[in-house]
């Protein structure tokens, strides 16, 4: 019955958003309500901490707002500057296929993002440089979702792995392994098996592509791009493979990616695989109302600047991230020092709130690479005050649901403060799954995953959620600890493709708010399929007594 009742809030929002094709901030609200209320009622909680912790949820989406905010001032600036319409004509220049375009742009650029950043910047850069390039804003928005997959585990350097790790001191201490030889060894199990399946996100990304917004409403299209994609799959699978293989969580979706990308570049540009024929969606006229941008973002100005000049602030951006993103070059520790805290939320106890504002992708590189990019492209003053001024604009259509959505999960990570002597609502989700699954637990592991990032929108949040209680499980039920850790990590990263507050944050990014429910309909198959996927391989590795310590 508690489970029944904590999974409520969830069962909510997917029947309103996917059901009913409400908007999140029509749906988030009303789901944080139930929450509320069952926080209240069934768990025992008092005001203080049903208000306090709603609250705080408040607070942190606040974060994810200033990176949103980033993201689109980035684009509008570039825009206006008409920087995007030489960075369209250059991509033409390397290829006009949509395929590979989205492949170069979606896969490599999104995984070399993730890989230094993380936290949802990835679809929300690349997703409105698809649409820079002449994508509709809704499949620009779906394919950067899912080619978001395969870099999660180790993205902003290694963070989701690090903070999983942080979870299972005691664990690790119990078994007697070292911490570092422990943490090298989860990475294979995860590098290794997420590699193999990650070589066919690319043409499962196309697939949907050519499917829904083709003329043709056909996989064929997709298939004729087959040899390219698994090409580029196995660019940046290989490397990712290797560098997790031996030097750990930091970097092998970061560098991973960018020797892919060089690869792929080139490749495209020489058309080695590409297909012959060059495939594009169809007229603008002939789009459904829903592909469309629903928001003002403002005219593209005219291709007057060199290709170099243009690209200068995604190049500086990457830059920024890398420099900022590694503990050696020594920025890392300074930037996140640099902090505004609110202590004791609502007068609870040890509930603090820190805005690490100069960590922030948001703030740095984003939204000084904008000032930055404002005045290197000469733009007039009337353009800089349009690009804030639509940035607010667009900004202001996610706050509700982003409020909603983070304070929600806030809500129901925190509910284990209560009266009733209950564990979270999230903890008994976990606990009731494992209960009704048995000696089949391996294939509810990944969802379970799945789960923790679909709702808090963080692969590193879900990690530290649910990895101690995937160890524990593991080994009551006799599986291999980090065989099922692997699950539980490669499962936070395929929660992106559906994770609510990523839905959010692209559709405001791409101008397509509104269309999130449709946007969980259609990025349900991929991600089932990935999941799939992995279940097999790793549940092979497992049949078979694979030890990644052994490797």
């Amino acid at each position: 019955m508690n489970a029944l009742l904590a999974f409520f809030p969830i069962l909510l929002t997917i029947v309103l958003m996917v059901g009913f094709n409400w908007g999140a901030k029509k749906a988030l609200p009303l789901a944080l309500l139930s929450a509320i209320l069952i926080a209240f009622f069934q768990w025992e909680m008092n005001v203080q901490n049903v208000f306090g912790y709603t609250l705080f949820g408040f607070l942190k989406a606040f974060d994810i707002l200033v990176i949103i905010f980033g993201a689109i001032l980035i684009l509008n600036t570039l825009k206006l500057s008409g920087a995007m319409a030489t960075i369209n004509n250059g991509f033409n220049g390397i290829t006009t296929d949509r395929r590979v375009q989205a492949i170069i742009i979606g896969f490599m650029f999104g995984g070399f993002i993730e890989g230094a950043a993380g936290f949802g910047t990835p679809a929300a850069l690349a997703g409105p440089l698809l649409v820079g390039l002449g994508f509709p804003p809704l499949a620009a928005a779906l394919v950067a979702l899912i080619f978001n997959t395969v870099p999660v585990p180790f993205g902003a350097v290694g963070t989701p792995i690090f903070g999983g790790m942080s979870t299972l001191e005691a664990n690790i201490e119990a078994s007697g392994v070292d911490p570092e030889t422990f943490m090298m060894a989860l990475t294979k199990s995860i590098a290794l098996p997420n590699a193999v399946a990650g070589i066919f996100i690319p043409i499962l990304a196309i697939a949907i592509l050519t499917k829904l917004f083709g003329k043709e409403k056909s996989f064929k299209p997709a298939l004729q791009a087959l040899p390219f994609a698994l090409f580029a799959g196995f660019a940046f699978m290989i490397p990712y493979a290797v560098i997790g293989y031996f030097f750990g969580p930091e970097l092998p979706s970061l560098v991973g990616a960018f020797i892919g990308m060089i690869i792929v570049v080139v490749a495209a540009k020489k058309g080695f695989l590409v297909p012959k024929q060059p495939w594009n969606f169809p007229e603008e006229s002939k789009w459904p109302k829903i592909w469309k941008s629903n928001s003002d973002t403002g005219d593209t100005g005219q291709a007057e600047m060199s290709l170099l000049k243009a690209w200068s602030p995604y190049m500086l951006i990457a830059i920024i991230l890398v420099v900022t993103r590694i503990p050696s070059f020594g920025l890392k520790d300074f930037l996140a020092n640099q902090q505004l805290t609110l202590n004791n939320v609502a007068g609870i106890d040890g509930l603090d709130y820190v805005l690490k504002w100069a960590y922030l992708p948001g703030t740095i590189p984003f939204i000084l690479v904008a000032l930055f990019t404002q005045w290197h492209h000469k733009m007039p003053l009337p353009e800089i005050k349009k690009s804030w001024k639509l940035t607010f604009k667009q900004v202001s259509g996610a706050a509700i649901a982003l409020l909603a959505g983070v304070g929600l999960v806030q809500l129901m990570l925190n509910s284990g403060n209560n009266a009733s002597g209950m564990e979270s609502m999230l903890t008994e989700m976990a606990l009731a799954t494992a209960d009704l699954s048995g000696n089949s637990y391996p294939f509810f592991s990944t969802l379970i995953g799945m789960l923790g990032t679909f709702m808090s929108g963080s692969a590193t949040v879900s990690n530290i959620l649910f990895m101690s209680f995937q160890y524990e499980t593991a080994s009551i039920l006799g599986f291999p600890e980090l065989l099922i850790l692997s699950m539980q990590g490669i499962g936070a990263g395929i929660g992106n493709m559906i994770c609510i507050n990523n839905i959010v944050a692209v559709a405001a990014t791409v101008g397509c708010l509104g269309a999130e429910g449709k946007m969980i309909r259609t990025n349900a198959l991929p991600a089932f399929l990935y999941y799939l996927f992995i279940t097999a391989i790793i549940g092979t590795m497992i049949y078979i007594g694979f030890d990644p310590f052994s490797v």
